[in-house]
């Protein structure tokens, strides 16, 4: 089984944690998460994975409440080209949404 895990620094105060497992060219296990430091600490704001046996988004805002979206429509290679690809493109308004208090 093939594992690949990264931390990608988006700016002073952003990151990409990457980390997926792959066996004969099937991602069978994968976690993408957009971190912003708040006060000291990385805070999750996004993050993709496939927990609980189907591909889906958490969303978080400050408090650290989530909401879910279910991606069950994609298979797990999918579902990660998306998360590297929506982070990568879309971090910074994550991040501002995320600071001001809202969901990302």
């Amino acid at each position: 089984m093939r594992e690949v895990s990264y931390v990608v620094d988006l700016g002073p105060d952003a990151r990409k944690r990457h980390h997926h497992r792959a066996s004969r060219g099937r991602v069978v296990e994968f976690v993408v998460q957009l971190e912003v430091k708040l006060e000291g600490e990385w805070k999750p704001v996004v993050r993709y994975d496939c927990a609980h046996g189907y591909a889906h988004r958490d969303r978080y805002n400050r408090k650290g409440e989530k909401q879910t979206d279910d991606l069950g429509f994609l298979d797990y290679n999918e579902a990660l080209a998306l998360a590297d690809r929506d982070i990568n493109r879309n971090w910074r308004e994550y991040r501002e949404r995320f600071l001001q208090g809202g969901f990302s």
